[in-house]
């Protein structure tokens, strides 16, 4: 689907400089553009290419002046905000790629199942007995939804996700490829000899709306009562949520992230990759984990932290400089002590 400079200004409140009937057909980055793509520039540091780009259209802000000439080729649509209104047409192109409304086969859909209206089912997904799923919803083939649960909404399940019994997505939600909504929780006890016995886990999940989880994530079940991950919570690829984790509305966590049981993570909190996070423990609304970071105990005011066991950033960079100074310091005490030695042994004498 092609679309003008003008239609693009149209849908962005923007200002066309240069020709208004130029039409884009690809989106591509600013250092890769082509004729016929659509490019946007929002950092300095990449304005170098905006003068030799190929690309048909760049929005930029509209505080942008070019320092040298533009190529000829090229038409500017200028906006408030160049990186939140490419943001916002990469969703609009992201919608008109979904699939259109329709149940491949073989799959199995059960009869109790209550299905929307508008619904892509692809081939081998498996619904179980019933289960609800709104209008709008993209369900991908091998995905697997069992007995009980519910999707809101234009809800998307890519392929391989598995929505265990009685757990609930909510609406406007993406959920990537072999995400596991509702395993076990690792809930084991040992007895005198020290042999572990499984703890039934009866809960489930529950995920609010507009949350996004990436791919390979593993989301517990609850012992009882429910995981909850709550509206516009955005989790990257490889996290591990554990049972009875709630993590509050809007937080993101990057890669590898790993929270144990019962943890509560606030609101607006942003925490860095392969950043590990204890049980029992509750994190004030606005902390920033820094990656790699471990937190062992509750934090009861926000702030950015660092390290394991974390300490605000501040300190874990006045303590790591003391650190990168130990092996000299070491070297020191060595020279004094032989110094010392060799002043009593002259005493002595």
């Amino acid at each position: 689907m092609e679309f003008t400079a003008a239609q693009i200004a149209g849908l962005l409140n923007g200002e066309v400089f240069g020709n208004p009937d130029v039409a884009v057909n690809a989106l591509a980055k600013i250092e890769e553009g082509q004729p016929g793509a659509l490019s946007f520039l929002s950092n300095p540091k990449y304005e170098a290419y905006i003068y030799t780009t190929g690309s048909s259209i760049c929005i930029v802000n509209h505080s942008f002046e070019p320092t040298k000439a533009l190529p000829k080729t090229l038409t500017l649509v200028k906006v408030a905000d160049a990186y939140a209104c490419f943001a916002k047409l990469l969703s609009i192109y992201d919608s008109m790629n979904k699939k259109e409304p329709v149940i491949e086969q073989p799959c199995f859909i059960h009869d109790t199942a209550t299905i929307g209206e508008n619904i892509y089912i692809g081939a081998f997904a498996y619904i179980g007995a019933h289960v609800q799923i709104g209008s709008n919803c993209q369900i991908h083939p091998n995905v697997v939804i069992q007995e009980n649960a519910s999707i809101g909404d234009n809800t998307t399940l890519y392929p391989a996700v598995n929505i265990y019994k009685d757990c609930h997505v909510g609406a406007n939600c993406i959920i990537h490829a072999g995400t596991v909504i509702g395993s076990d929780g690792f809930g084991f006890a040992p007895d005198e000899n020290g042999v572990y016995s499984k703890i039934p886990q009866i809960g489930n999940v529950v995920i609010e709306d507009d949350v996004e989880i990436g791919s390979n994530c593993s989301i517990d079940r609850a012992t009882m009562g429910s995981t909850f991950i709550r509206k516009g919570v955005k989790i990257d690829n490889l996290c591990q949520i554990a049972h009875n984790v709630d993590v509050d509305q809007h937080t993101a966590m990057a890669a590898q992230v790993g929270i144990a049981g019962s943890a509560k993570i606030g609101k607006h909190v942003m925490i860095g990759g392969q950043s590990g996070i204890a049980g029992h423990l509750s994190i004030a609304d606005h902390t920033k984990i820094v990656a790699q970071s471990g937190i062992p105990s509750t934090i009861e005011k926000a702030d950015t932290l660092m390290g394991t066991p974390a300490i605000p950033i501040n300190d874990y960079k006045r303590s790591h400089f003391g650190f990168r100074k130990l092996p000299g310091l070491i070297n020191k005490i060595h020279e004094l002590e032989n110094q010392l030695k060799e002043l009593l042994k002259n005493k002595d004498v």
